[in-house]
């Protein structure tokens, strides 16, 4: 076949998509378990705060839900794509290269609407108290 030389730069962009991914998924589930643990109480007897959000994270601000929310399903999906390119890399033929693209394609838009939130989450200059005591020590001690 004409491409066999673009095989192993198809595997190196392979494994660091896959890399990014996994860490994406890592630190996107601790700030869900953070969130999980130090969230509303919700049960009989108590009521809901006057702005209760069921995407609350303690950390942060408004958009910080939605951006971890729509991290961790580009996550997901974005391994699930790396899966179907190894399968393309491991068969490499016109047959497995469709649903490889397909599969990358949706990770990347799902991606890219986690990066919007995430821009978002930096336009918004409401902050937690926590957040803003630590930028402040950032930039007394930071370069």
């Amino acid at each position: 076949m004409a491409g066999e030389q673009m095989k192993p730069a198809a595997g190196l962009l392979l494994v660091l998509n896959f890399c990014m991914y996994v860490i994406i998924l890592g630190i996107g589930g601790w700030a869900m378990n953070r969130a999980i643990n130090h969230g509303f109480i919700i049960g009989p007897g108590f009521d809901l705060p006057a702005h209760f959000s069921p995407i609350y994270f303690p950390m942060g601000n408004a958009a910080t839900g939605f951006f971890v929310v729509f991290s961790m399903i580009a996550g997901v999906v974005g391994v699930a794509a790396c899966m179907a390119g190894l399968n393309h890399l491991r068969y490499w033929d016109v047959d497995s290269l469709p649903a490889a693209a397909s599969a990358a394609a949706i990770a990347w838009s799902l991606t890219a609407l986690a990066m919007g939130f995430a821009w978002k989450e930096i336009d918004l200059h409401i902050r937690n108290a926590r957040l803003v005591r630590s930028n402040k020590l950032f930039f007394y001690f930071g370069t």
